[in-house]
């Protein structure tokens, strides 16, 4: 019975941890910077749909960031994949990487 206890508990970890790897590929989104405004701590970003956030369609957006750092990795043109979050102020970009 404690085997069957354990194989169940490993299966259930691996299922667990495989999801989270699926969903934490699924949150990138990928876009185009268009403005920076390192003054304001913004950024607008041309993206694709950003299922993490709940947009389906394409489209242009202001977003602040997390770490002003961030604005100054990045040019206007740059192609990037970026994490974002909403919070009651807005969306908030948490992550962000040239893209390849």
């Amino acid at each position: 019975m404690n085997r069957v206890i354990r194989i169940t508990a490993a299966l259930a970890l691996a299922v667990g941890l495989a999801t989270a790897t699926l969903a934490a590929e699924g949150a990138a989104i990928s876009g185009e910077v268009k403005k920076i405004d390192e003054g304001a701590g913004k950024i607008t970003l041309k993206h694709g749909p950003a299922k993490s956030l709940g947009m389906e369609d394409p489209m242009t957006m202001v977003y602040r960031v997390k770490d002003p750092a961030m604005l100054k990795q990045v040019k206007v043109g740059d192609k990037v994949t970026f994490e974002a979050e909403e919070a009651a102020s807005g969306y908030t970009v948490t992550k962000m990487d040239k893209a390849k």
